[in-house]
């Protein structure tokens, strides 16, 4: 998992020191059961990794040295949805505000259109302006949201999922994979705001939960 929010190194650092808000994920097919496990069981390994390395991980030494793990939600293949996704090509760049106030220029790229816990459900996914001009983030997409769990098992602000431009009209959302933003460990990170519009009237019970320090 790659990271770096766009370079932004005046007073402020992004939402990771080398992207995880704006990070290029390979987008999933949904396959079969135990390949789905396998790739959450990768992500939550490849997570666990950034955070023990003093070099990508976003927590202060005093909980970075004796860290180990973060909590995760048993991995729940229901929640690695396939969504129908409807691009917004007339969409105009807008500022989303952040933890800071510094502002990241987004773009609506397109709509994604589920059906979660038994009801329809959408989603905005965006596409930041600075980093779709450069090659290795140009298919780089951004999805946050917020649900019932904020404040409760999960990270009051809300969650970040990571997504590739699609082929075709569907998308492949894992909420498995839903990270906190940096902010969620040290306050030094300026994180994007999850916009109102994104807001899940459910419990998400997938991905990572709250942070709680040794």
């Amino acid at each position: 998992m790659k990271k770096m929010i766009f370079i932004v190194l005046l007073l402020v650092l992004a939402c990771k020191p080398e992207k995880k808000y704006h990070d290029v994920a390979q987008e999933k097919v949904v396959q079969s059961s135990s390949d789905a496990l396998k790739d959450i069981f990768d992500f939550q390994k490849e997570l666990n990794e950034e955070f023990k390395d003093p070099e990508t991980s976003p927590l202060p030494d005093r909980y970075r040295k004796n860290f180990e793990t973060l909590d995760f939600f048993p991995p729940d293949t229901s929640y690695v949805i396939k969504a129908k996704f409807v691009r917004t090509p007339e969409a105009l760049p807008f500022l989303m505000p952040t933890t800071t106030d510094r502002k990241s220029k987004e773009v609506v790229y397109g709509i994604a259109y589920f059906t979660l816990n038994g009801e329809e459900r959408q989603l905005e996914i965006y596409q930041n302006e600075e980093l779709m001009q450069q090659e290795k983030y140009r298919d780089y997409l951004f999805l946050p949201f917020t649900d019932d769990t904020n404040g409760e098992s999960t990270y009051t602000g809300g969650r970040y999922i990571d997504l590739t431009i699609p082929v075709g009209d569907s998308i492949t959302i894992d909420f498995n994979t839903a990270y906190n933003p940096y902010c969620a460990y040290n306050k030094k990170f300026s994180c994007p705001i999850v916009p109102s519009v994104n807001t899940l009237n459910t419990k998400v019970v997938a991905g990572v939960k709250a942070f709680e320090p040794n």
